[in-house]
């Protein structure tokens, strides 16, 4: 099996996602992931045209993220017409599926330099609606049937009773969030391609901020927010991810084109693994998903230098925290999704782009990156930038 590098990995700043306020809510979805195509091969020095696909994750495929994105991001771009281009679609670890993908067909020898992204600009498309055009957005499960379906939200209440996790953890959690990303915030900007948007209000601007990290938050103003989900629950706006605009982008390479065409690889990707698990604690998949990686790599919870957990919930880090014995100061140690905000498609290339950037930073050795999805899956993967 042939080896899998990273040799470039960017992201867009994450806008809020806003119609009214957000900085990217004036850019449609293909075009913001062709600018984020554009970057990725001028830093990395490449000729699109040796690149022989793009693989996209979008969580919701419909009007603007329709038409099969991918492709059409590469001739936004104007990438030579050679150049394939596909859509993913795992949910939240769409984009992570992306990397997935790109990095099993270079494994296998049938490619030898793509490039794995996700866009989501859910200002436009909102989220869930590629599920509303029928009567119902999921259909009522068979009387033999074990599971029922849920919203995401009681989902994470569930968990949070399951793992006795009380708001003043999950908001700890979410405070911290917030503090790492606005401290994270100049390393960032190695991660980040400045555009130029048009604001809401019609005014012009650099955009390479992300928009979602508050300085002014405390445990006093998280106490304050009402809960959503359940009465005297724990889960509320607060400690939830942010709905965001955003998108990132990884070139992946095998070791022939590393050398054909002068690249420097930055990472190997180890293994990778995805989990299924009961659909109503839907968000729990992290927790096999990690076993299930680390035991591909052959590697333990020790070895692991840095992890990214995708912050969908706090309840969902928490849960997943007690169960693997992780670290927490080794976790989403730039932030998370709470802060940072969770394009839904973009996150997966997202997590991995500063999981990459913020090793190299430490001069860390392996990274673990894992995602909930909903429905009861998840994504993991393991990189090493030793190499």
């Amino acid at each position: 099996m042939a080896d899998v590098f990273i040799v470039e990995a960017v992201r867009s700043a994450i806008g809020v996602g806003k119609a009214d306020r957000g900085a990217l809510s004036g850019m449609r979805a293909d075009v913001l992931l062709s600018k984020l195509l554009s970057a990725l091969v001028e830093r990395a020095k490449i000729d699109p045209g040796a690149i022989s696909d793009v693989v996209a994750g979008v969580v919701t495929p419909i009007g603007e993220q329709g038409y099969n994105l991918a492709r059409m991001a590469v001739l936004e771009a104007k990438w030579p017409v050679e150049v394939t281009g596909v859509t993913v679609n795992r949910m939240c670890g769409s984009s992570q599926q992306a990397i997935h993908q790109a990095a099993h067909a270079i494994m296998a020898g049938q490619e030898e330099l793509v490039v794995a992204c996700g866009v989501e600009s859910m200002s436009r498309i909102p989220m869930g609606h590629d599920g509303l055009a029928g009567a119902k957005p999921w259909p009522p499960a068979p009387p033999e049937y074990p599971f029922d379906f849920v919203l995401q939200g009681t989902s994470a209440e569930l968990i949070a009773e399951k793992w006795s996790l009380s708001r003043e953890e999950l908001d700890g959690l979410s405070l911290e969030s917030h503090r790492r990303a606005v401290a994270a915030r100049a390393a960032f900007a190695r991660e980040i391609v400045p555009l130029d948007v048009t604001l809401p209000s019609g005014d012009r601007k650099t955009f390479a901020l992300d928009e979602g990290p508050r300085e002014a938050t405390s445990m006093e103003k998280l106490r304050a927010l009402p809960t959503v989900f359940k009465e005297g629950g724990v889960v509320h706006a607060g400690n939830s991810s942010q709905i965001s605009d955003g998108a990132a982008a990884v070139l992946l390479a095998s070791e022939a084109a590393i050398k054909r065409y002068g690249l420097k690889a930055r990472a190997r990707i180890v293994a990778t693994a995805t989990a299924g698990v009961d659909p109503v604690t839907m968000l729990t998949g992290v927790i096999p998903a990690t076993r299930k990686v680390l035991a591909r790599a052959g590697l333990s919870m020790k070895d692991i230098d840095l992890f990214e957990v995708n912050e969908a919930f706090a309840s969902v880090v928490g849960a997943w925290q007690r169960d693997v014995g992780a670290d927490l100061a080794k976790v989403n140690v730039r932030g998370g999704a709470i802060a940072l905000g969770h394009p839904l498609g973009a996150s997966g290339a997202r997590l991995a782009t500063t999981l990459l950037h913020a090793l190299e930073d430490r001069s860390a050795r392996y990274g673990l990156q894992t995602m909930c999805i909903g429905f009861g899956q998840a994504t993991a993967t393991i990189v090493d930038a030793n190499v």
